[in-house]
Parts: C-alpha cells; sequence; structure tokens
C-alpha cells in the first residue's frame, strides 16, 4: 500500500509525538473517525506502528550495542536479516553497503548480556562469517 497525501500527514504528525486522534483531526480538518480509520489502516498494511520508546540513557542495567556482521554468501542477505530480526534483544537489523553485510542494533542487560547474545543467540544463525560489536556509551536524541 502506499500512503497518500493526507496519510503522510497523519504519518509526520505522529512522528514527532503522539497525540490523541481527535487532536489530530482538529490540526487536519478533518473527523476523528476519518484519523482513525487510516491510522489502522496504516497499521494494517505495515506501513506504520505506534509504540511507546525509551531513552536507553536512562535504563538502569541496559546495554545498547551495533553488532556489525558479515555473511559467508551475500545471496543469503534478504533471508539471514529476517533470522536476525526474529532473536530476542534485537530491536533492527539492517542491510548495509561497505566492510558489513548487517548492522544490528540489540538492547541487552549489562556486558554479560550482549556476551550472552553474541555466543548463545547470534551463533545459531548459520553462514556470519564474522561481527564486530559497537557499544553505545552515550546516545543523544536516540529512542528504542
Amino acid at each position: 500500500m502506499q500512503p497518500d497525501p493526507l496519510d503522510w500527514k497523519i504519518i509526520n504528525i505522529l512522528s514527532q509525538k503522539y497525540i490523541p486522534n481527535s487532536t489530530v483531526a482538529k490540526k487536519l480538518g478533518v473527523t476523528e473517525g476519518t484519523i482513525r480509520q487510516r491510522v489502522k489502516r496504516l497499521q494494517n498494511g505495515r506501513v506504520l506502528k505506534i509504540r511507546a520508546l525509551r531513552d536507553p540513557d536512562i535504563l538502569e542495567n541496559q546495554q545498547l550495542a551495533i553488532v556489525a556482521a558479515t555473511l559467508i554468501e551475500a545471496k543469503y542477505l534478504d533471508k539471514k536479516a529476517q533470522e536476525i530480526s526474529q532473536l530476542e534483544n534485537v530491536l533492527s537489523v539492517s542491510i548495509v553497503s561497505g566492510r558489513y553485510d548487517f548492522l544490528i542494533e540489540v538492547l541487552v542487560e549489562s556486558n554479560r548480556g550482549l556476551v550472552s547474545f553474541l555466543t548463545e543467540k547470534l551463533s545459531t544463525i548459520e553462514g556470519i562469517s564474522k561481527t564486530e560489536t559497537f557499544v553505545i556509551l552515550k546516545s543523544y536524541e536516540k529512542w528504542v
């Protein structure tokens, strides 16, 4: 599904912060029911997801990291990215150009959780030839 101009206005408003459908409707000069139906259609079409985000810097005993990974065979990029995205603690997986095939964003409990993720979870994905882990020390305007 491709969003139309009204859909994009709704997406842009909700991307800044969550506000009630009635407030979005007033801003756009349409009914609350129109906004409710559009948001539901966008969610069902996997164009829009509404969820609470938190600042990882305030989470106790939580560690945010990026794991860069390379595959043995590039022909499995999409399949392996989907497999990795289903692992516990994975926030996102991006297929990238350059030195690595994937950037995997993970949120784990402390350094022990990171070791556990690498040795017990990510290691179950066949075809990964190497990884490099970047621990996020401080983020600005990062929400997970």
